[in-house]
């Protein structure tokens, strides 16, 4: 990361407070920024700091921080009065994905912040190209797609729309390396960006497979687990293609490709689950049946797990191989 950055002279705004909200807002503390957060729904104030807190306090737990939560905290500003985002070099929204909604929050937030101040929104279905029509100053928009929980996983994508000015696209790629990040810059805007594009292919072939008789849900999850699930910290799919043969692949895709599923309509696998109410560990109803015990245990089981799988990762950065042969 240039030296020209640092986070404490960036003060950040981040405006929606929900479980994204929260761990973005953790995120920017552990690196240093002051943070000004930003509660749209007045129940957001609620469990917002405790929330914060709490993910402070694992981090100092697992050795992730060495500062005491208070330490942090002392630079969280909560608050409903958007005013208080007037210093914000960058602003983060993290409300619902509905344009209407972002479009009133932004309508908000550039009362206040300044022209030469980058926004951005951390929408993963939302095309940035399409929210850049709703703010008065395009150029400075871009969207920041954070992975849950923000402030343990290594994954940003930094989004340039078609107006968007990709100086700040770089600038935002280079103070996101002190968020502990290996961030994309996808400088094309498309739909679902990159990995949304690459993982609701898996879903929609999984629902396929199952759906159609081929193995169970179970049987399905059991598989991504111990293949995919196995390799894919260490590497993409290029890489993997290249240590285990891309002839090999190409030689299976001629075959496998036209047989795989292609339908434009949602399945009706997961139609079925929401249609009944589900929205999974949330309310304890989804793909799979939970008690209210399994399921509280299952979310704190992934937070555990998101520590853990960190801890790892952090061994193997995508220049682990660049870094031996500087050693060599």
């Amino acid at each position: 990361m240039k030296d020209s950055i640092d986070p404490k002279e960036v003060e950040v705004g981040v405006v929606g407070l929900g479980l994204m909200g929260c761990s973005i807002s953790t995120c920017l503390l552990i690196a240093g920024h002051k943070v000004i957060a930003i509660a749209p729904l007045p129940s957001d104030l609620d469990h917002a700091e405790k929330r914060i807190q709490g993910h402070l306090k694992k981090s100092l737990e697992d050795g992730m921080v060495k500062e005491e939560p208070s330490i942090y905290l002392q630079h969280l500003t909560i608050s409903e009065d958007y005013t208080a985002l007037k210093n914000c070099k960058i602003v983060i929204e993290c409300t619902l994905e509905n344009i209407e909604i972002k479009k009133s929050v932004y309508q908000k937030i550039e009362k206040v912040i300044s022209s030469e101040s980058i926004l951005t929104s951390n929408t993963s279905a939302i095309p940035i190209s399409i929210l850049q029509k709703e703010v008065e100053f395009p150029k400075r928009f871009l969207g920041l797609h954070w992975a849950e929980p923000s402030h343990t996983t290594r994954f940003l994508e930094i989004i340039c729309g078609e107006n968007s000015d990709v100086v700040k696209g770089e600038y935002l790629y280079e103070i996101s390396h002190a968020w502990g990040k290996e961030p994309t810059l996808v400088r094309k805007d498309i739909r679902g960006f990159i990995t949304n594009r690459l993982m609701y292919a898996v879903y929609r072939e999984a629902c396929y497979l199952v759906e159609n008789g081929f193995a169970s849900i179970e049987d399905v999850d059991r598989a991504c687990r111990n293949n995919p699930g196995y390799w894919m910290t260490l590497v993409g799919v290029f890489r993997w293609m290249d240590l285990t043969g891309v002839d090999a692949y190409h030689t299976v895709m001629k075959d496998l490709l036209p047989t795989l599923s292609n339908q434009t309509t949602v399945p009706k696998l997961i139609d079925d689950v929401v249609k009944a109410g589900g929205r999974g560990v949330l309310n304890a109803n989804g793909f799979y049946s939970y008690t209210e015990e399994e399921a509280k245990l299952w979310e704190e089981t992934f937070q555990e797990f998101s520590y853990d799988i960190r801890a790892l990762a952090l061994k193997y950065p995508a220049d682990v191989v660049e870094k031996k042969l500087k050693k060599k």
